[in-house]
């Protein structure tokens, strides 16, 4: 897994969130015929809500392990989220217990994580550049009023406190406020509050990202593409594919809706 750009690959191809669905990410990845030297970008959200969050991580940390190809996990939301159960495992244990307790999936990944997955999922950066495609790449979005863009990852993953708060919204953000383009919390969007996509003016080059599912298809936005799909909840699973040379196009894999045994 590299943590920059490099040139002298294929393909490049950029998947949507997986959400623990490892059949349909199995049936993706031979639809696309895979050859040495494509680059596998994945937008984040490869754990929780379906059944094998586990088996998506150990498969990719084994494809990684094979060097043929360059494989990059950008931070979702979710992974972040286990991240910080595993810290607090460590530094504060009374809140971990309060995690785990709300949100079982915590300690089921965490006990189901093999070293090599945990150093997959910890090898995740917050965004990755394409500069050859003019392409962005992050989990959820772009507030409306973020003016400037760390030029590497290895400037935002210097951010500390406040700074590293606001940078670190491009994980979470769907809706912004109308009159400042500030983030909203999900849930908390007003009358009136656009999704981010929807009035984003192309600042930080097209965007590509998950987050949001999207159940008829590849959002397509005048500066951005949304390729969460909902392969968790009855959709598809998403693949963005960009040649060195020639048109982009999808590759998609059909899902059922997952529902959890109880």
């Amino acid at each position: 897994m590299r943590r920059e750009e490099e040139r002298g690959v294929q393909r490049t191809v950029i998947v949507g969130d997986v959400h623990g669905m490892l059949a349909a990410l199995l049936e993706l990845l031979a639809q696309l015929q895979l050859v040495a030297g494509d680059r596998l970008i994945f937008v984040g959200d490869l754990v929780d809500k379906g059944p094998s969050p586990a088996g998506v991580v150990h498969h990719l940390a084994s494809l990684a392990a094979t060097a043929l190809y360059d494989i990059v996990l950008v931070d979702g939301n979710h992974e972040d989220r286990h991240r910080r159960y595993q810290r607090n495992l460590v530094e504060r244990p009374v809140i971990a217990a309060q995690q785990a307790a709300e949100a079982p999936e915590l300690p089921a990944l965490a006990a189901e994580l093999t070293e090599a997955g945990r150093a997959f999922l910890n090898m995740a950066v917050p965004f990755y550049r394409l500069r050859a495609h003019d392409v962005l790449i992050v989990h959820g979005g772009i507030p409306g009023d973020m003016r400037r863009f760390p030029a590497g990852v290895r400037e935002a993953e210097q951010f500390a406190g406040r700074e590293r708060d606001r940078f670190r919204k491009v994980l979470r953000t769907r809706f912004i406020d109308a009159a400042t383009g500030g983030f909203v919390g999900l849930g908390q969007e007003k009358p009136g509050d656009p999704f981010w996509a929807d009035v984003y003016d192309g600042r930080f080059g097209h965007v590509v990202f998950g987050h949001q599912p999207f159940l008829d298809g590849p959002a397509e936005f005048a500066h951005a593409t949304g390729i969460d799909t909902g392969a968790v909840h009855g959709g598809a699973l998403t693949a963005l594919v960009l040649p060195e040379n020639g048109r982009r196009s999808y590759s998609q894999v059909r899902t059922p809706v997952f529902v959890p045994r109880r």
